[in-house]
């Protein structure tokens, strides 16, 4: 009994990984360097996925995407409210979307199969989540991956929850005292 309960478990919990896009590293360091790997599980109702539109997090900075063989790049940039220095250089202008689009249907990523659309940038100073929203379109229909919990963390019982990234403090330096 125990063992089929086990069972039934993971494979509930299988099943509920898969119904969203999720983040490979779902916990990160505030102020650092991250790289977010969004893997994206099936398609739209059975219909092949031919766009990826990710909408950064607010503080996200520098955001640089991992080309993918046969997707087209589409980078959204806007004024910044507050710039920022970088290397020795003022920034006034930042990446605020990125978009994959398949340059043919042999690029499709076919409902019954599993991809990874990746990016890098520079996390937040602030601890606490951060929220990926993500526009995926498919042959016939989409999906808009951008619900937010009304408060709180959780994206319990939302049907299409933007994907989260919880940022946490840095740990202390050896050789410090902490309280």
């Amino acid at each position: 009994m125990l063992k089929k309960t086990a069972i039934l478990l993971a494979a509930t919990l299988g099943l509920s990984a898969q119904a969203h896009v999720t983040l490979e590293q779902a916990e990160a360091v505030a102020g650092s360097a991250y790289k977010a790997v969004l893997r994206v599980g099936h398609g739209c109702e059975g219909s092949p996925t031919t766009r990826i539109t990710v909408t950064l997090p607010a503080g996200f900075r520098g955001a640089k995407p991992m080309p993918k063989a046969g997707w087209a790049l589409e980078l959204k940039r806007e004024k910044l409210s507050k710039p920022y220095d970088s290397h020795g250089r003022q920034i006034v202008e930042d990446v605020v979307e990125v978009s994959w689009t398949a340059k043919s249907e042999d690029a499709y990523l076919q409902d019954a199969w599993y991809d990874e659309f990746v990016l890098r940038g520079s996390l937040p100073e602030a601890t606490g989540p951060i929220w990926f929203k993500l526009r995926q379109s498919c042959v016939k229909g989409e999906w808009n991956w951008a619900e937010l919990p009304a408060e709180g963390e959780s994206t319990k019982g939302l049907k299409a929850p933007a994907v989260r990234l919880m940022l946490s403090k840095p740990a202390a330096e050896a050789g410090t005292h902490q309280h």
